[in-house]
């Protein structure tokens, strides 16, 4: 399924981003000898590293912040849970995950 979700949509948008731009696995170890020779084999700039670093990936801290945000909500059954989640991601400003892909010479 990941090589598929590679191969027929992600590949085509990094090329969009031009040929300057790398993928970041976003977890690394579980990264499949076909999925490789995938990447491999159409030139794809692969980031190398390490797995399991956490101040490394954007995502990780857009999803401390999600958690953050939906802490504070009070909720009562798994359905208001997703609709508050729903809510706090859709509401969570672009700037925000700039800021967070901005900040990563840093790192």
């Amino acid at each position: 399924m990941y090589y598929d979700i590679l191969n027929q949509i992600m590949i085509p948008s990094l090329w969009r981003l031009g040929r300057r731009a790398v993928f970041q696995h976003n977890n690394p170890r579980h990264t499949s000898k076909t999925t490789t020779a995938l990447l491999k084999r159409l030139r794809v700039k692969v980031m190398d590293w390490p797995c399991l670093s956490p101040d490394l990936k954007p995502i990780e801290h857009l999803w401390g912040i999600l958690k953050w945000k939906v802490e504070v909500c009070k909720v009562s059954n798994i359905h208001q849970l997703c609709d508050v989640i729903m809510e706090k991601w859709k509401r969570t400003p672009v700037t925000t995950c700039e800021a967070l892909v901005n900040s990563m010479p840093k790192r």
